[in-house]
């Protein structure tokens, strides 16, 4: 079952294959899976339906393949949709007349469809699971062939994508419908990552007849329009890399309406319509019917989520009356469960361990330790204890990052703290932030320029790196104050622990009629080197000229310690890689923005404390 014709035949699965994957994530760029990872799950998937020509398995991953075929029944259907587009799925079934759970897995969004998680399918095999995998309508690799047409890798199903739209929500029923029949399972839960765990929610809040019993969404989003655009900006990046990751042509992979939608976004026309496209693929806009169900809900997501921002998922979160659970970790989308679910590990992995507790207690039945969970748990940034690898002169972990516990994402803010952004710093270059307000002072850059402060070098795999132990470094001294402003506090007296969603209100002109402000937060050290926080952009416009205008907006949400010495620096430039910027769409390249503050209000970080 190779994924594209003779030219990429499956490879047998190597130590080094397997340690790259669990050093450095399944994503090797924003749009491209690892080829080890995808030759990890074919080898699997060949092991396993017996079309291998020659063994392809590490041991361990051979034995895993033995004890999963000496006690279940290996499939390959295609369960047929209520418009008759055919869903390419994978079953195993366990061989016991007893009943016994089912777990279902829509794939993410990637071309690679069910296949990629296999590992995952066999543990949960393992654990006493039925599992029924498929490839969500419209996602999976096409490949165009000589002389014309396409041809559809095995795990590829027909359609077009619907994006968690309600053609996602009646395939999910009609693959309930089939587990009921060939499985008869005593309950049913949906396990989703990335797409799939939208996906998940949405049937559950939907499947007519109310049969799944438990979800776990990883790398999750819980309202959709806000992943797309908020604050008046739009989320360029993560949705070309959306669309650069389906698997084919964009006119093979969408209908009409959603090219159309998309065509939209990226021109940030009719966007009131892209809204409400949105609206209606969040599954927090059925949270009424989730609690209704009480569908115990389990939520994975990351601090630096550049696909489906942290924020969402948390309000999202905080509306369920629903069992649940908030794991937020380090990283970017995907990098904590991802090589969880794809390949063994020498200890276990908690995004994914923790996910399969859940659906032990929760579907299996098992008396763990689950009900005695807290609600949230937010791994802390960087508190991760490390060693340097002399050959590859990257960080190791060696003491796993610092965890908290909260009874709700509100209890783990315990008082705020605000900061005034000031005239001056020990950097003449700079503005200061203090404890008390300053008024009388702006601060002007030229907008339209990207500047060394970004949130991110690249969409995922920036976070995978901060995973690992490796966060990105900036130098402060390097900031071009042209195209930017900075403010930066004195060396702190005390520790901060940040805990929570910050506030920023800012005093803004601009000479243009609208402008982008991109806010940053940076723990700046002793040597002038610095690591992100949190950040968020917002447009302000239709703005006359010389008008000020106060703009009040969240950052992303950020569990931080900040050490006693350090300082805290707030950066505003006009354009961030990963954002649509009122420069560019309006042709303002060059504008002047002026941050000022007119009174004891006009400029201020509010700092949420733990």
């Amino acid at each position: 079952m190779s994924h594209s014709q003779d030219d990429n035949p499956i490879t047998p699965v190597t130590p080094a294959q397997l340690n790259r994957i669990a050093g450095q994530g399944i994503y090797s760029s924003p749009t491209a899976v690892d080829p080890a990872a995808v030759n990890v799950a074919e080898a699997l998937v060949a092991t396993l339906s017996g079309s291998a020509e020659a063994p392809l398995l590490t041991p361990e991953l051979q034995k895993l393949t033995e004890q999963v075929r000496q006690k279940a029944t290996i499939g390959f259907p295609r369960i047929t949709a209520d418009d008759g587009v055919r869903l390419s799925a994978h079953t195993i079934k366990l061989n016991t007349s007893e009943p016994r759970p089912l777990v279902i897995v829509p794939a993410g969004w990637t071309p690679f469809g069910w296949i990629l998680f296999e590992y995952a399918y066999l543990q949960l095999a393992l654990r006493g699971y039925h599992v029924l995998a498929y490839t969500p309508r419209g996602i999976g690799l096409t490949s165009p062939v000589t002389g014309g047409g396409f041809i559809d890798a095995p795990w590829t199903s027909g359609g077009t994508i619907d994006v968690g739209g309600p053609l996602d929500w009646a395939d999910g029923s009609t693959v309930i419908d089939y587990a009921q029949q060939h499985f008869d399972p005593s309950r049913i839960a949906f396990l989703g990552e990335s797409y799939g765990s939208g996906i998940s929610q949405l049937v559950a809040a939907h499947d007519p007849a109310g049969r799944v019993d438990a979800v776990v969404a990883l790398s999750t989003w819980g309202d959709l329009a806000d992943s797309l655009c908020l604050n008046g900006t739009r989320h360029l990046a993560a949705v070309k890399a959306l669309i650069d990751f389906t698997g084919g042509p964009v006119e093979r992979k969408f209908d009409p309406a959603t090219q159309q939608i998309l065509k939209d976004f990226e021109k940030g026309e009719n966007l009131d319509e892209v809204v409400a496209w949105g609206k209606e693929r969040s599954p927090s806009s059925y949270a009424d019917q989730t609690n209704a169900r009480g569908v115990p809900t389990f939520f994975s997501n990351t601090w630096h989520e550049t696909l489906f921002p942290v924020n969402q998922v948390v309000e999202h979160f905080e509306r369920l009356t629903v069992p649940k659970r908030l794991n937020l970790w380090i990283g970017d989308h995907a990098a904590p469960e991802g090589a969880g679910l794809t390949i063994p590990f020498s200890r276990p992995n908690l995004p994914v361990e923790e996910a399969f507790a859940w659906l032990d207690h929760h579907v299996l039945g098992a008396d763990n330790g689950v009900p005695g969970w807290e609600p949230v748990s937010s791994q802390i940034m960087f508190t991760y204890k490390t060693r340097t690898d002399p050959e590859t002169g990257q960080n190791v972990i060696t003491e796993p990052a610092v965890r908290e516990t909260a009874r709700s994402w509100a209890d783990a803010t315990t008082s705020t703290e605000r900061w005034y952004l000031t005239a001056s710093a020990t950097d003449r270059r700079d503005g200061g932030l203090g404890t008390a307000p300053e008024t009388g002072w702006k601060r002007e850059f030229t907008a339209g320029q990207l500047t060394s402060a970004t949130a991110v070098d690249a969409v995922i795999t920036t976070g995978q790196a901060e995973w690992k132990g490796n966060p990105k470094v900036y130098a402060t001294g390097a900031f071009d104050r042209q195209h930017l402003a900075v403010w930066t506090s004195a060396p702190l007296q005390t520790a901060r622990r940040i805990r929570g969603v910050p506030q920023l209100t800012l005093t803004v002109r601009s000479s243009a009629p609208a402008t982008t402000l991109v806010a940053y937060l940076f723990d700046v050290a002793p040597d002038d080197t610095a690591r992100i926080i949190t950040h968020e952009p917002f447009t302000v416009e239709e703005l006359s000229p010389g008008e000020d205008r106060r703009a009040t907006w969240r950052l992303q949400a950020a569990g931080y310690d900040i050490a006693a010495d350090h300082r805290l620096m707030l950066v505003v430039n006009s354009r961030d890689q990963l954002y649509s910027d009122a420069h560019t769409d309006a042709g303002t390249d060059g504008s002047t923005t002026t941050i000022t503050s007119t009174d004891d209000t006009a400029t201020r970080l509010v700092l949420p404390l733990g």
